[in-house]
């Protein structure tokens, strides 16, 4: 009986291999390795007949597809699912069944692409045809960077049954406040994005002609930025429709409003589904200061439980641990991407039981890497050693916080002494025909035309539109207020907001706020080394509200609020605390015209003189999230 017993399972075996293999010839190809079987471009239906093209990875063993049912790890992106092999054969090949699919309009996909709003609907049909098949056990565990990070947001915002968890990294959400549109200035790595995608796994590119006009496009970005504003029709981005559409009206549109509903995760945190969620970003990551909103505004809503992670990441580099001119040691670095992953995927998707609640990174809700407790030294590539170490704590902000305001002063000067002067401003003039250029900071998409990350702020053969080796702080158009040399480290951790008063002889203009820590001169670093900690930026038409445009009355004092990306970072003694404050940053930035007209719609340039105020009745200053020593 034995006998028979294992020839009647090596039949069923043979008969499930053979079907599955003609189903997998009929509706798309198929690949066997011994350990994981992979269906490629299965055309998935959405509730509007459109077809999104979708690789299936399943566990196998001696190339024969297991018949278990299983979870699923979910991968929805526009950057083609192709580039998910490593990450798919990884999981396939430890108890998951692993889906890449491209989304709407994008490579195999069928459709038109759209900026993220189709992806709720596209995700909740999604999860809905894969809970319905045979190695489905039903849970849906979503992984994905960047864009495909805002995916996994777009499912849990449309509520799908199936979704059981999600680890969105640097992930897009809240776009008409601090991502796309920050405090109303457009920023332009997503003008970027679209003039290299457009033409690359577009619809368009599928012509091989309009390819390369695209390509060549492309190639000219530069160019094309000396150019701005980009005008519907005036380019070969004519030629991909939706790409141009999608540019033009965001750059068009200023007012957070429906325009950019598609995943706001903080105003519509209550539709969340209540899930555990593990938010993972970095402090110069373009997504940084959305993803320490999103925590505090699903950490209200949801049991969850909501985690968090902070590291000193540029956008998607949580495996290294230098970036620009900095290092931060290899402790900085989680090196396996995909184990820790799988660690969390484990405990809430199989329900095992292991270091997710216990031990690093999962002890605590949030884990923050505190920087600049470095020696300051130069490494073997000519890097800042700034340094730091890894942190847990139970909350964000943290409680212990002690918000500490840092007055602007005449001459100059940065201290928290509050002015006591009844007048003292400082003025200049910002013209828009040459705008401070942008070194470093919090960027993603920035594709040649833009630096990520700590950088010292000086000019060079690396600074496209800065050549020399000039510090920024040398033009007349950077203000620079700097504390004396603290006599004590002075740890900054949280949330930082500059609150400016200022008036402009322009309608409308903008201003810039950075936060920098001043190095002294040193062996290996004889001109000092002026690192960017934070930046930000405020248009004058949104001062009061990002839901309405007010233009402003030329000479009339106003007080702006410029809201920097979060961090942690250690100024140590012997530092500087520096802010810089200017009406430029370009290209992180679009540059304001200062003459009123429609966003993105200007023909005109002016000059505009600006004055800051720092005196007992308009005391500008810096809000530093200080925390004080155990």
């Amino acid at each position: 009986m034995q006998q028979v017993g294992r020839e009647m399972s090596v039949v069923r075996r043979w008969l499930f291999a053979t079907t599955v293999l003609m189903l997998f010839v009929a509706s798309g190809s198929l690949t066997f390795a011994d350990d994981f079987v992979v269906e490629k471009n299965v055309m998935v239906p959405m509730r509007d007949g459109v077809r999104l093209a979708t690789d299936i990875y399943r566990p196998a063993k001696d190339g024969v597809a297991s018949e278990e049912a299983l979870p699923v790890i979910l991968s929805r992106l526009p950057y083609n699912k192709d580039g998910q092999a490593k990450s798919a054969k990884y999981y396939a090949t430890h108890g998951y069944v692993f889906v890449a699919q491209d989304t709407r309009g994008r490579y195999k996909s069928e459709g038109v692409w759209h900026m993220l709003s189709d992806d709720g609907p596209d995700g909740v049909d999604c999860a809905a045809w894969i809970g319905k098949q045979p190695w489905s056990d039903g849970k849906i565990g979503m992984i994905g960077t960047s864009y495909y990070g805002g995916t996994q947001h777009s499912m849990a915002l449309a509520g799908a049954p199936e979704l059981a968890t999600v680890i969105p990294v640097d992930a897009m959400s809240n776009m008409g406040s601090q991502s796309l549109r920050n405090a109303g200035a457009f920023e332009l790595r997503f003008w970027n994005w679209i003039f290299i995608n457009a033409g690359r796994g577009s619809r368009a590119s599928k012509d091989a002609g309009t390819a390369e006009v695209l390509s060549e496009m492309s190639d000219q970005r530069f160019s094309y930025l000396d150019h701005l504003p980009t005008r519907r029709g005036m380019t070969p981005l004519r030629l991909s429709p939706e790409y141009e559409d999608w540019l033009v009206s965001a750059m068009e549109h200023g007012p957070d409003d429906e325009f950019w509903s598609a995943v706001n995760v903080v105003e519509d945190a209550e539709n969340y589904k209540d899930i555990p969620v593990y938010l993972v970003s970095g402090w110069y990551d373009s997504w940084g200061g959305n993803n320490t909103a999103n925590f505090m505004a699903l950490n209200r809503s949801l049991k969850g439980p909501v985690y968090m992670i902070m590291g000193p990441w540029i956008h998607g580099q949580q495996a290294a641990y230098s970036h620009g001119q900095v290092t931060f040691g290899k402790e900085a670095a989680i090196a396996d991407q995909l184990a820790w992953r799988k660690e969390w995927y484990d405990h809430w998707l199989k329900g095992t039981d292991n270091s997710v609640g216990k031990a690093d990174p999962f002890k605590t809700p949030v884990r923050i890497f505190v920087m600049g407790t470095g020696d300051g030294g130069k490494d073997g590539k000519g890097r800042l050693q700034h340094g730091g170490y890894w942190r847990n704590e139970n909350e964000w902000p943290l409680a212990r916080t002690e918000y500490t305001d840092f007055y602007l002063g005449a001459d100059g000067q940065l201290s928290k002494e509050k002015p006591k002067a009844e007048e003292s401003i400082t003025q200049y003039q910002f013209d828009p025909s040459d705008p401070v250029p942008t070194i470093g900071g919090n960027i993603s998409s920035g594709d040649n035309i833009l630096l990520q990350g700590g950088w010292n702020q000086k000019g060079g053969p690396h600074i496209w539109n800065f050549l020399k080796p000039i510090p920024l702080s040398a033009r007349s158009d950077v203000l620079v207020f700097q504390s004396e040399p603290l006599e004590e480290d002075l740890e900054v951790t949280g949330e930082i907001e500059v609150r400016l008063f200022a008036s402009s002889s322009a309608v409308d203009t903008d201003f810039t706020a950075k936060l920098i820590d001043v190095y002294p001169p040193s062996a290996d670093w004889p001109g000092g080394f002026d690192l960017n900690i934070g930046d930000g930026i405020v248009r004058g038409r949104f001062r009061e509200s990002l839901k309405e445009e007010v233009l402003m009355t030329p000479g009339e004092t106003y007080e702006f609020t410029i809201k920097l990306y979060p961090t942690s970072n250690v100024f140590k003694k012997g530092h500087r605390i520096r802010v810089d404050i200017s009406s430029s940053n370009f290209p992180r930035f679009d540059v304001n015209p200062n003459t009123g007209e429609p966003l993105n719609r200007q023909r005109m340039f002016k000059v505009a003189d600006q004055t800051i105020y720092h005196d007992a009745t308009r005391p500008s200053r810096i809000v530093l999230p200080v925390i004080p020593k155990p």
